[in-house]
């Protein structure tokens, strides 16, 4: 398509998806009327910006089936957060729905370089969490061959990946690191599998974490996006051939970018900002200008050049840190510890409060082929940086090689001991 026909087609499946949100799910109704809008506003692709948000809150209120569009006879599946932080939000999805979602997901995997006859293995988890059969459904959509590992067993991921040969993997970065190390800890070169090809998404990664897992497996890594509220992995990809940033979806995804600090202001593509997402084909549960709280960027298409791409999110506007007046991101810090040659890519960062004042420790593991001397002194390097270029003191704990725990999804990477006695904080 060209852009102009791209268009076309988004404002009508904009304008069907609007009307069946307000006619079939109570929550948009109430918050169209309350805005003072109706479906009949919306005749450009603009317009959009007239509409209410959706937030996560407004997912939880309305738990669990509240915001379903269809009567439940035509759900073929549900998925749902984790809940770690309250009700977990949850999504449904038609036989259709099912489809697109395969088919977003096939395309990133062309994007990303791979052929009928590849051998994918989908160490994403399985189950209520959208990675792993989301990946799995796309996988053979494509017509490719799934191995269906799922998280965790690391030592039977290496033995999969070392009997199967597979040439895809699609995982979490901070887990694909955590396959990494197991295979130096058991003399094994990471360099000799049949790897050629990462598909890594779930959490913001940096461009030096993409060099280190590059090098440590001689493969390319490209990023998937995706979120459970609007589809699941797949949303966007990044192509093998250019590597910098993801095409997304713009058939079936309508993206925003508003200002993170004035929400009624949409953003020019180029200008960075939180990220905002309107379903185009979503039957079961439509979502309207879902505040995503990812930050990034849109830019002009590449190998697609009819349909936008989305800079790599390497942060979001609920992971920022604000320390004692300034803000800063743990992206932010890993990029410098990256740049330091004895720092490895394992890390915590911790929050306490033993006073008055808020204190960040950054824990951090020395790579196995250098001495504590020489860990400590990039520490301290490290600590200089971050006042430097990030205008905050910290504290820099440098541990042995793996002290922390492994991540088998996602990494956590802040922990807040501010509210805990101080009896419980981390004796450093």
């Amino acid at each position: 398509m060209s852009r102009e026909e791209l268009e076309a087609l988004q404002l009508e499946r904009l304008q069907w998806t609007v009307r069946h949100a307000y006619e079939n799910v109570q929550m948009y109704k109430e918050k169209f009327d309350e805005a003072g809008v109706t479906p009949d506003d919306l005749q450009t692709l603009a317009d959009i910006a007239k509409f209410p948000f959706t937030t996560k809150d407004d997912l939880r209120r309305n738990y669990p089936f509240k915001t379903f569009a269809v009567p439940m006879d035509q759900v073929r599946r549900i998925h749902a957060s984790s809940g770690t932080t309250g009700r977990p939000t949850v999504v449904g999805y038609t036989d259709h729905d099912l489809d697109k979602w395969a088919q977003g997901f096939a395309r990133v995997l062309r994007l990303a370089g791979a052929r009928k006859g590849d051998l994918v293995h989908n160490a994403y988890g399985y189950g209520l969490f959208t990675g792993g059969i989301g990946a799995h459904d796309g996988i053979e959509r494509a017509g490719l061959t799934v191995i269906p590992m799922s998280g965790g067993q690391t030592d039977r991921q290496i033995q999969m990946i070392h009997d199967f040969k597979p040439r895809i993997i699609t995982v979490t970065p901070s887990y694909l690191l955590t396959i990494l190390d197991k295979m130096r800890q058991e003399g094994l070169d990471a360099r000799d599998t049949s790897l050629e090809i990462a598909i890594l998404g779930a959490e913001p990664w940096t461009e030096e974490m993409r060099r280190e897992i590059e090098e440590g497996f001689d493969l390319k890594a490209v990023d998937i996006y995706g979120l459970s509220e609007l589809m699941g992995p797949g949303v966007s990809g990044e192509s093998v051939e250019f590597q910098d940033g993801s095409t997304i979806w713009e058939d079936l995804f309508l993206p925003e970018i508003v200002d993170k600090d004035d929400l009624t202001k949409v953003l020019p593509d180029g200008e960075e900002g939180e990220l905002v997402f309107t379903s185009l084909t979503k039957e079961a549960m439509p979502i309207i200008r879902y505040r995503t709280k990812d930050l990034s960027v849109l830019l002009p298409g590449d190998a697609r050049p009819n349909m936008r791409r989305m800079r790599k999110v390497r942060s979001r506007t609920d992971d920022m840190i604000i320390l004692r007046g300034v803000n800063m991101f743990p992206s932010q810090i890993e990029e410098l510890a990256l740049g330091q040659a004895a720092l490895s890519a394992h890390y915590n960062l911790e929050l306490t409060r033993p006073k008055r004042m808020d204190e960040l420790t950054v824990v951090i593991e020395r790579r196995p082929e250098f001495t504590m001397e020489e860990a400590e002194a990039c520490g301290r390097a490290l600590q200089h940086d971050i006042k430097i270029r990030i205008g905050s003191s910290v504290r820099i704990h440098v541990v042995d090689p793996n002290t922390l725990a492994r991540s088998e999804g996602k990494a956590k990477r802040v922990l807040d001991f501010r509210d805990r006695p101080i009896a419980e904080y981390p004796q450093r």
